[in-house]
């Protein structure tokens, strides 16, 4: 089999920028954004800059959420900027849209607030991106837009679509199912290595997401059992902008992995490059995006989108004492007058105490070298990991020492959740995990089969 390389980017988000990204109303937008919204066009032409000149691959795929949030005009400029690239460089562009792909109010704002420019139906995504994928492919699903496409003599891609006409975050029918079963046993029967992508994981990046309802494909463990059982055992994923490579079994025993990778316009902002060695051997390796074309002050690329991450972070920790209301919102909680007082309350306590201090209250030790830390702060650092992977507070760090002790003080109170899709999960191996990984690297890792 002959050595394969192909790129992995998505959540590319485009905007176009003329469309309005300013204002009052803008800012505090922003407070409450992981990723960037002005800076988008910059981040996505310095990246397929990047992505021409390189020599290590000719082949691209991007799976899903292409615009910000479905602005027609954004899909005019980001459909003739990947055109003019396939032109200029002779490279394969293969894409699936997502749920941010269609809207039919899209919002931008300027001087005077939100403003909705025109917005983009499902039926009209085929037109946009008909030469990066569908046209050429072996079989197409239409009402999904969803694909088969050879990536060379010996490697074939399976593009899978959730977010179709009037649905989003579908689960895959039997009907679907069987197609997608169908291909697989078809490229089995060619001789050839089938891998996938979809914009929803069918892994949760990391064990915590498990209990949101939208961090992955509903009805994941079908889609699983269909893929790995058929030969399928990797697929590339986006929409949650977290780097994380997740392995699990089908019910027969098959592997199955996940990879999905940061969004292309937000912390932690990465391109995959993939090397297919053989038919069982994948090696995974993950590239900052580039430097792009913005006043980010003195400040990188790669500081200047973590800390508009870190600034949504602080934004909700701080909301809670000065905007209860718009905190429970964020976080989808119900809410209550009655609650206004003691979560000011608490805001207030969070954003000044330590670790030192939160330890004394709760019994628990800590070390003295984190003493002083923030409460806050360490919050940030938490939630940022998440998303970034290869969290570090792992057993034998004195931060991952002390939310072990944490974890362990509050497991007989929660004992065990259940997950969105009804899997009953321990709480400590679920936080344990969340904070630390103890498994595969989320960056740099080579995947056998």
């Amino acid at each position: 089999m002959k050595e394969l390389k192909f790129f992995v980017i998505t959540d590319t988000h485009f905007f176009k920028n003329s469309l309005g990204a300013y204002g009052e109303e803008y800012e505090k937008f922003m407070d409450f954004e992981q990723k960037c919204f002005a800076e988008t066009e910059s981040i996505n032409r310095a990246s397929f800059e990047y992505l021409a000149q390189s020599d290590e691959a000719d082949i691209i795929i991007i799976p899903g959420d292409l615009s910000f949030n479905g602005e027609k005009e954004s899909h005019i400029e980001f459909s003739k900027l990947l055109k003019d690239f396939k032109e200029k460089t002779g490279k394969k562009v293969f894409v699936v849209t997502a749920g941010h792909d269609f809207n039919d109010k899209p919002f931008a704002f300027n001087e005077t607030g939100r403003i909705t420019p025109e917005g983009t139906t499902f039926d009209e995504l085929y037109d946009f991106y008909k030469d990066f994928g569908y046209e050429d492919a072996i079989a197409f699903n239409k009402e999904h837009l969803s694909y088969v496409a050879d990536l060379s003599d010996d490697v074939r891609l399976i593009s899978i679509c959730n977010d179709i006409s009037g649905k989003k975050n579908i689960e895959y029918d039997d009907e679907f199912l069987g197609w997608i079963e169908t291909q697989a046993k078809q490229a089995q029967a060619d001789g050839k290595v089938m891998i996938a992508m979809e914009h929803y994981p069918v892994l949760a990046g990391q064990p915590l997401l498990n209990l949101i309802g939208d961090a992955r494909q509903k009805g994941s463990r079908k889609l699983v059992n269909t893929l790995a059982d058929n030969g399928v055992q990797l697929i590339f994923t986006g929409h949650m902008h977290n780097q994380s490579i997740n392995v699990t079994e089908s019910d027969s025993g098959n592997k199955f992995y996940d990879v999905c990778t940061g969004s292309l316009i937000g912390c932690p902002a990465y391109m995959r490059l993939v090397t297919v060695k053989d038919e069982k051997t994948f090696d995974i390796k993950s590239i900052p995006v580039p430097e792009f074309d913005w006043d980010k002050g003195d400040k990188t690329g790669e500081q200047y989108l973590q800390d508009q991450f870190d600034r949504m972070i602080r934004t909700m920790v701080n909301s809670i004492e000065n905007d209860p209301k718009r905190f429970c919102g964020k976080i989808n909680i119900k809410y209550k007058e009655s609650m206004d007082k003691p979560m000011r309350m608490l805001g207030r306590k969070l954003s000044t105490v330590t670790l030192g201090t939160l330890g004394k209250l709760l019994c628990i030790k800590v070390d003295k070298s984190i003493k002083k830390v923030k409460f806050a702060d360490f919050a940030i650092d938490i939630v940022r990991y998440v998303f970034v992977g290869n969290q570090p507070f792992v057993e034998g760090t004195p931060e991952g020492d002390v939310l072990l002790r944490l974890f362990k003080r509050i497991h007989p109170f929660l004992k065990t959740l259940k997950g969105s899709q009804g899997e009953v999960l321990d709480s400590y191996e679920l936080l344990k995990h969340t904070v630390g990984n103890y498994g595969i690297d989320d960056h740099n890792a080579q995947i056998k089969f």
